[in-house]
């Protein structure tokens, strides 16, 4: 019935507390279907994993800013996003998918939902986008602030990069680009992403580490060099994110109290820390006053 396992109930303990309005810049919610119903022509069926199980985990690692990327199998249908984003006294925001025919009217309806973002895929198992969308969406989310979201994989990504250059909005290369651990960090690939540091409006999400694996098993230990590399060359552009519930993973379900762990030891500086977790999802997102302790 459904396409790959739940995320793991148990995850480890973070090593030190994180800086107060941590942020995970990358996660998403399926469901539950029964409330919010998948997309018909959706490319996987996930098991439920609402909003409330994402609070719960969040809540052990210490996390209370969230920004709720939205799932393909929810197509473009943000009701589920919007009622997360409703209930979250202003720590949640959304990045969407949009319909290539969208509109202003729907853009405008989006953004006073708090959705602050539009992502567009170029993965294989998923229907692309073509130069023409994204520029014409890229003008009608510019007047929001908003900022586009690249999904792909190494070969796409590079592919499209210079359409999201040439863009007067922020874009955010997901998974760090997805680039492949077992090709080093001379990859081509990964010094184009290290490269970024030189453009004003890119950022770079250090999540998905699962995803830049060649082993595919825990703790993913081959893709730190990865991390590692990104946040000493451009900690200022980084987001991170723990990419819950880890959809369509290949390989060992992912722990996300390691991630956060893994995080916490490749970024021993604690300034550094809370730029990567605070301030700049701050300045991205700009979520609504503190949280509370």
């Amino acid at each position: 019935m459904f396409d790959y396992a739940p995320p793991l109930e148990r995850i480890t303990p973070v090593a030190r507390r994180l800086p107060a309005n941590a942020c995970d810049t990358h996660c998403h919610i399926f469901g539950p279907a029964a409330v919010f119903p998948f997309a018909e022509d959706r490319p996987y069926t996930p098991p439920d994993a609402p909003f409330e199980k994402l609070q719960a985990m969040h809540a052990k690692l210490g996390i209370t800013r969230t920004v709720l990327v939205q799932a393909a199998c929810h197509g473009t249908d943000m009701t589920a996003v919007l009622d997360a984003i409703a209930h979250s006294n202003g720590q949640c925001r959304g990045v969407a998918l949009l319909a290539p025919d969208v509109d202003a009217a729907e853009i405008a309806r989006l953004h006073a939902g708090g959705i602050r973002g539009a992502r567009f895929h170029f993965m294989s198992h998923l229907a692309g986008s073509t130069r023409e969308d994204v520029e014409r969406i890229a003008r009608l989310i510019a007047v929001h602030g908003w900022h586009i979201c690249v999904h792909g994989d190494e070969a796409s990504v590079i592919s499209v990069l210079p359409w999201f250059t040439s863009l007067d909005v922020p874009f955010v290369i997901d998974h760090m680009g997805r680039v492949s651990a077992d090709k080093g960090l001379r990859n081509p690939h990964f010094q184009a992403l290290l490269d970024l540091k030189n453009h004003p409006r890119a950022w770079v999400k250090i999540s998905g580490i699962d995803r830049v694996s060649s082993t595919g098993k825990r703790p993913f230990a081959d893709g730190k060099p990865f991390v590692r590399a990104l946040i000493e060359h451009m900690p200022d552009r980084l987001l991170w994110g723990t990419d819950w519930p880890h959809p369509r993973v290949q390989g060992d379900m992912p722990d996300d109290g390691d991630s956060a762990n893994t995080l916490l030891e490749l970024c021993p500086d604690q300034a550094v820390l809370e730029q990567i977790l605070v301030a700049n999802p701050q300045a991205l997102y700009g979520f609504d006053g503190a949280v509370r302790e």
